[in-house]
């Protein structure tokens, strides 16, 4: 077999989902519509009604899903959930690959990594970075981490889903990169809940307030971008050039922020965890510098 016949197998290759939430469903839609023989699996099996009306074949046991396909995908809420349904299933996993796109802490991660060597399984792990009716468009991506020749071998399998990323050997780096990636977007989420709040509390409705809100989430990127062509490289160097936003000024605004939300009798929890990482750099002597210096109290140091 050439080199593109091989290409072309595997972008045609049989594929296993299993877990068919919204994510899990997407997914498998999306590799029927790539061409791929798709084999599903869920504890509720009313859940693959939708997809085995698209053309998905149910399996009726977890060994049964696994033995249809070399590429196993799983969709799962926790990696405790993959041992739960494949501990049954351990006698069909040689030889296959297990990619696991369910979140959990990079630690699980390496620990799934070594119990599905430990039954002659590769497994690489990852994080889709887009909800679900956005999988498979051009607007979604997937970082992977684990063997970088298990990830050249499926790639053109996995594409599909969305672009593929792929950070390294290490398999708990995908997992680090997503829970990063979500650390960003549930603090914007909860953000813009708290705000939308504050706007609510002088009767603004949210159809109003939201599109404002999210026009300064929509800009953050080009603000941090403007004040330094690479970003990163700073931080990286240790430098904290307080020229423009200073520790001393956000901090300012944050108590603000609190002192706001005080008198609107609104929950603390967020903007007071905010206003602890300024507070902390400044007790620590560092008023004067960028507001990135932040990092340190985060980071645990002084």
């Amino acid at each position: 077999m050439n080199e593109q016949q091989d290409h072309t197998t595997r972008q045609n290759s049989a594929v296993t989902v299993i877990g068919l939430g919204p994510m899990g469903q997407a997914m498998a839609r999306t590799l029927l519509a790539a061409g791929h023989p798709v084999t599903v699996w869920n504890r509720t099996a009313g859940r693959a009604d939708g997809v085995v009306a698209d053309g998905a074949t149910l399996a009726a046991t977890p060994s049964e899903a696994v033995e249809a396909s070399d590429l196993v995908i799983l969709s799962l809420t926790d990696y405790q959930a993959m041992y739960d349904i494949l501990d049954s299933a351990t006698a069909s996993l040689a030889g296959r690959t297990l990619v696991n796109l369910s979140s959990d802490t990079p630690d699980r991660t390496r620990t799934a990594a070594s119990w599905a060597a430990g039954h002659d399984a590769v497994f690489l792990s990852g994080g889709v970075m887009a909800p679900a009716p956005m999988v498979g468009t051009e607007a979604a991506h997937v970082y992977y981490s684990g063997p970088a020749e298990v990830m050249e071998n499926h790639r053109a399998a996995l594409a599909p889903i969305g672009a593929p990323r792929y950070l390294g050997d290490d398999p708990g780096l995908s997992q680090l990169m997503y829970q990063a990636q979500l650390t960003v977007f549930l603090t914007t989420l909860s953000a813009l809940m708290h705000a939308t709040a504050m706007l609510g509390s002088a009767g603004m409705k949210a159809q109003e307030a939201l599109p404002e809100l999210l026009a300064t989430a929509d800009t953050i990127g080009d603000m941090m971008r403007a004040g330094e062509e690479n970003p990163g490289v700073a931080l990286d160097a240790g430098e904290h050039p307080g020229d423009l936003s200073t520790v001393t000024m956000m901090g300012a605004t944050s108590d603000h922020v609190v002192e706001a939300s005080v008198a609107l009798g609104l929950d603390l929890a967020l903007p007071r965890a905010v206003q602890s990482h300024y507070r902390r750099a400044i007790e620590a002597g560092h008023g004067g510098d960028n507001w990135t210096r932040i990092i340190d109290s985060i980071r645990g140091q002084r």
